[in-house]
């Protein structure tokens, strides 16, 4: 398992185990680097400072907050770690509820949660005493120069821990949705029919990301001399001005449909581009120069 991201004590009444955390998931990218046109040379980032006009190194940078225009509180990194919470080392859990209760919207990242060889025994116990009762725990912690509201859930044999946005931190919304009252009977009844037609068993294998896949078919064509075609993109369309009669022509589509796995996999490849042309030599690719000795 990759390196920990935080170590300390988890705390349930007056039980304490030392445990550690480890990124339970991580974006996958196509990374490119930034290069000159003309040549094809990296580029390099610098800091460079107005006043003495110079380009400066990271270990003479400080942190500082700006109060007024142009002025600014400097903080050092010695006095952050003295302000640091009891939760940097200390997670204690403060209460437990029930996951339905709280809303995916303040989920942020997740992380596994590990014991120590001497923890093994109480984690345990708390692991399958919160699966059998059925609810998960809300705890504090403080890493990467912030506190944090998280919930730790039961997952597989152990403990997933998922940090929170705060309650200020969601963003309100007063005119999002609509008013339900004006729908018909019919039409929700028919709605219902199709979300039954579309109803699988989630399986997050069956999806990947197409815009990655892509990327890499368009890197491999450059590099062998190939097109790539573009993809067909939807054309915007109206909202139904008959919505009964757009759900019942929904409805009657799904028949016969491939369903699941399949019906995924066929529209994710609806997004993939495909390449044309024989592979050939590669002309007029610029190379950056070389460094002098």
């Amino acid at each position: 398992m990759a390196a920990s991201v935080w170590t300390g004590y988890l705390t349930f009444g007056l039980i304490s185990m030392p445990v550690r955390l480890f990124s339970g998931a991580r974006g996958t990218r196509v990374s490119f680097h930034m290069l000159h046109r003309t040549d094809n040379a990296r580029v390099k980032q610098q800091l460079y400072c107005p006043v003495d006009e110079q380009v400066i190194e990271r270990k003479d940078i400080v942190k500082g907050y700006e109060f007024r225009k142009g002025e600014y509180v400097v903080i050092e990194p010695e006095e952050i770690k003295k302000i640091e919470p009891k939760t940097a080392k200390a997670m204690e859990i403060l209460e437990f509820v029930k996951q339905e209760e709280i809303d995916p919207v303040y989920f942020e990242s997740s992380y596994y949660l590990a014991p120590d060889e001497a923890a093994k025994k109480p984690y345990a116990l708390l692991v399958k005493a919160m699966k059998d009762t059925g609810f998960v725990g809300v705890a504090k912690l403080a890493m990467h120069n912030r506190e944090y509201t998280t919930f730790l859930r039961p997952y597989e044999q152990g403990l997933m821990l998922h940090t929170m946005y705060y309650k200020d931190e969601v963003r309100e919304a007063p005119d999002f949705g609509t008013d339900h009252a004006t729908l018909k009977d019919g039409e929700v009844k028919v709605a219902h029919q199709l979300i039954e037609a579309l109803a699988a068993k989630w399986d997050p294998e069956k999806y990947y990301d197409t815009f990655e896949e892509n990327l890499k078919k368009l890197i491999k064509a450059h590099m062998e001399g190939k097109e790539v075609i573009a993809i067909d993109k939807p054309r915007p369309t109206a909202a139904p001005t008959d919505l009964m009669a757009a759900l019942k022509q929904s409805l009657a589509q799904m028949e016969g449909k491939k369903k699941g796995p399949q019906r995924v996999e066929a529209a994710q490849r609806e997004s993939e581009i495909e390449v044309k042309g024989k592979q050939k030599s590669v002309s007029g690719r610029k190379k950056p120069p070389k460094r002098a000795a």
